[in-house]
Formats: C-alpha cells, sequence, structure tokens
C-alpha cells in the first residue's frame, strides 16, 4: 500500500506540522513518534500527560430497544444491565470460542457506543449487520467522528480546564461532555495502564480540539511506537498478537472479560458463539496459555521468537515484547505450555540463535494507576 493510498485520520496534518515520522498502519498513514522519541514519550506519558491519536479506531452506534439483548448474542459480557453512562471490556467471539476482536461498549442512555479496532472495523460492522441488523439500528461513525486519547497523572486536570465535570468521572465511567462548544463522548479510560480518557469529537472539530489540549504545558503528542510500549508494560492485549481467532479468551487469559452473569452458572449462561468450547475450557484447563514474561538479560525479545524450555523443547512462542522504558528493561508477553506457565518458573526465548532466559512473571508489570474514586 503506497503513501497515496493510506488512509488519513482528520489530524494528518497535524501530525506533519509536529514533525511527526509517519507509517502504515491498519490502513491508515499514521504518527509512530514525534521528535521527542519513543522513550521519552512513553516516559512523559506516565509522568505528565500524552495526546494521543486513535481516529483510526472504528465508532459504532447501535440503537433500538433490542440493542442491548442483540449485542449479548455476539459477546459474552453483561451488556443488558450495563448502567447508564458506564462502558465495559467486550470480546467478539467465534463459533469455536476464538476471538474475532476485543471492543468497548458504552451505554449513552438512549444508545450503545461501541469502539472497535482499526485493522477489524470493517470485518465488526458487517458482523454486526449480518447477526443483529434486524433487531437494532447500526450506524457506522467510521467519516463522521475523530477519536483523541489523553492519558497520564495530569490527564484529568487538563481535561478539567475544559469540563470541569470530568474531574468527577471514574474509571469506567461515560459521559456526553461539551469540550470547547462541541458535543463530545467522553469516557475515563484507555490503553496505557494510566488514569485518562478517551475523547469522540466530530470530525471537523477535531484538529480544534488536539491543539487545545497540545497548547496545556503537561501535554505532549504520543505516537504508534510509545502506545505499544505503555500498553506493553500495562499487561494489556493488542489484537492480531496477544489473541485472535485461534485463541480463545481461556487461553488469552482473559476469563476476567466474560461477565458473571454470562458463565456456565450465571443467570443469563452462554447464548455467544463459541460458549460451549468456552465452558468446558474453564472446567477442564488448557494446554498453553497468555503469561507475561521477563528476560533476565538487557536483550529485547521480539513477538514470534520461540520459547523452550531447560531440554531445548518449544514450548511456546512470545506474542508481544519490547522494552519497557518504565521499568527499564525488557518485557514481553507470549503463549506457553501451562505445564511451564506458573510464576517465577524459568524459561529461554530463542533470539537469533542464542538462549535468553526469561522468568515468567504477572501483569502488569507496572502498577495501574486508573482512578477509581
Amino acid at each position: 500500500m503506497t503513501t497515496e493510498t493510506l488512509a488519513r485520520t482528520p489530524l494528518h496534518a497535524l501530525h506533519l506540522e509536529l514533525g511527526a515520522r509517519m507509517v502504515p498502519f491498519a490502513g491508515y498513514d499514521m504518527p509512530v513518534q514525534y521528535p521527542l522519541g519513543v522513550m521519552k514519550e512513553h516516559l512523559h506519558t506516565r509522568a505528565q500527560a500524552g495526546l494521543f491519536d486513535v481516529s483510526h479506531m472504528g465508532q459504532i452506534l447501535l440503537r433500538g430497544a433490542e440493542a442491548a439483548a442483540a449485542l449479548e448474542t455476539l459477546v459474552p459480557v453483561d451488556i443488558i444491565d450495563l448502567p447508564a453512562g458506564m462502558q465495559r471490556y467486550a470480546l467478539f467471539t467465534d463459533a469455536e470460542g476464538g476471538i474475532l476482536d476485543d471492543l468497548m461498549v458504552a451505554n449513552t442512555g438512549d444508545a450503545l457506543f461501541v469502539v472497535v479496532n482499526a485493522a477489524c472495523k470493517e470485518q465488526d460492522l458487517a458482523h454486526l449487520r449480518a447477526h443483529i441488523g434486524a433487531r437494532c439500528q447500526i450506524e457506522s461513525l467510521f467519516e463522521s467522528r475523530a477519536l483523541l486519547a489523553l492519558q497520564g497523572p495530569a490527564a484529568a486536570n487538563v481535561l478539567a480546564r475544559l469540563a470541569p465535570e470530568v474531574a468527577k468521572m471514574t474509571f469506567m465511567q461515560f459521559a456526553a461532555v461539551r469540550l470547547l462548544g462541541v458535543d463530545c463522548y467522553v469516557s475515563r479510560s484507555g490503553y496505557t495502564g494510566e488514569d485518562g480518557f478517551e475523547i469522540s469529537v466530530p470530525a471537523e472539530h477535531a484538529e480544534t480540539l488536539a491543539r487545545s489540549l497540545l497548547a496545556e504545558p503537561e501535554v505532549q503528542p504520543i505516537g504508534l511506537g510509545a502506545r505499544d510500549s505503555l500498553r506493553l508494560e500495562a499487561g494489556l492485549c493488542l489484537y492480531g498478537h496477544d489473541m485472535s481467532s485461534a485463541t480463545t479468551p481461556v487461553q488469552a487469559s482473559l476469563l476476567w472479560a466474560i461477565s458473571k452473569a454470562r458463565r456456565a452458572d450465571g443467570a443469563r449462561a452462554g447464548g455467544f458463539p463459541g460458549a460451549e468450547r468456552i465452558f468446558a475450557q474453564q472446567r477442564e484447563g488448557v494446554a498453553s496459555k497468555r503469561v507475561g514474561l521477563l528476560p533476565q538479560e538487557r536483550v529485547p525479545v521480539r513477538e514470534g521468537a520461540e520459547i523452550v524450555d531447560a531440554d531445548g523443547q518449544v514450548i511456546g512462542q512470545v506474542s508481544s515484547g519490547g522494552f519497557g522504558p518504565t521499568l527499564g528493561a525488557p518485557v514481553a508477553m507470549g503463549y506457553l505450555a501451562s505445564a511451564h506457565a506458573a510464576p517465577d518458573s524459568t524459561v529461554w526465548a530463542v533470539v537469533r540463535g542464542k538462549r535468553v532466559p526469561m522468568k515468567v512473571a504477572k501483569t502488569p508489570f507496572v502498577p495501574q494507576r486508573y482512578y477509581r474514586g
């Protein structure tokens, strides 16, 4: 795909003005870093506040009296009892229990607001229309809205200068908020492990809002490079890497994302694609699962590296890996044979023919700092 054929977000011109290095990502021309550099962008977000352009992600509205019940037929999550003004993490599963995508679902009061991954958004929209299009109205906001993420310990103070009411929001709350006179959707959530907000704004107002936030002394623009290292330190999955249609929520260590009401003993047990296989795995266990990994040498261990035991037998594969600037050390996640997956177990990654020792570790690698009130 050439630069000319890549899609552009409403902030594309601003990224160029700010000196971003642009790369193709999910069909878009996206900023991977700014002149500050990935390491400093990462540390700035942990210390103050970073502004991310995530407008390439897909925003969708579901309307109608049956929207919540309809969406529940596609996800293992309690949507019917999701209170107005709250959002929840969800997974689209297939008939085998594999993960088709992960998403956020918010109850606006009169609709469900859904955010899906950029690389999956067209297939997710088609999936919704094919399976529940007869039960609710499905409106794509792909072209009409942008999405910004303001992340870091100073994020609340910064955004409260534009809308004081956001300071009272807690983790996973969602609200309609006027910013600079424009109607926006704001959630107190994000993909960094830090406190912060995601802001859905009409596309034509995105640049004005971004410039206003970047004018605040605590805020720096942050690219995809630091977004990846931040989410990796926070132990958060990246679709297509740490989970896919080849992995179930049980294998991906995402059991927490299956709501109590939808579990085998829940009030509305099952009723989503692949439920029986997922429930069987819960009962019987799985051969391999996602774990955190801490390389014991200062060698970055990248996605795709084989993991072996003391005898050199292959027992897994790295799904995400890189350097963790907050930790000052390499970090990784991967799929590992369950017999070797106990915390503090030693395994080895094969990097350019050399064995690098790694300790199995619990995630997140850095403390999450979501604001729970």
